[in-house]
């Protein structure tokens, strides 16, 4: 029979994500700031600093979120034909908040995600000598 992990106070990839918990305990301490993490969980002490994220998401959430609102707003210039600065009021605020909120999820997802599978960057063997 093949052990099942020990899931007990884990969250859900989804709801940690969304809601910045510790994928160990579930305490929300994953973030310090809209899209940094914390150092560790002031709960459980989990090192956050050990898991790799990286800024992978960054540009394709920019590109992808920047492609909705570019068709968005042509649309609505299309429809309606309002002035610039109703552009300038609905679009930047609107794709700052996207970029921000989406950042975060994803971001924590992927640190979900390594802890879950114990993810580790890979090494190199070094050889022996007699090699």
């Amino acid at each position: 029979m093949s052990e099942t992990p020990n899931t007990k106070g884990q969250p859900g990839l989804v709801e940690a994500a969304l809601l910045g918990l510790c994928p160990e305990c579930g305490a929300k301490t994953l973030f310090v700031g809209p899209a940094k993490f914390a150092e560790q969980c002031g709960n459980c002490g989990l090192d956050y600093a050990a898991f790799n994220v990286g800024d992978g998401p960054a540009a394709f959430l920019t590109m992808g979120l920047g492609a909705i609102i570019i068709i968005l707003a042509v649309m609505l210039e299309l429809a309606a034909h309002p002035p610039f600065w109703v552009h300038a009021l609905i679009w930047v605020p609107l794709t700052c908040a996207l970029v921000v909120l989406s950042l975060r999820v994803s971001k924590g997802a992927l640190l979900i995600a390594e802890h879950r599978n114990r993810a580790i960057e890979g090494k190199l063997a070094e050889k022996s000598e007699g090699e």
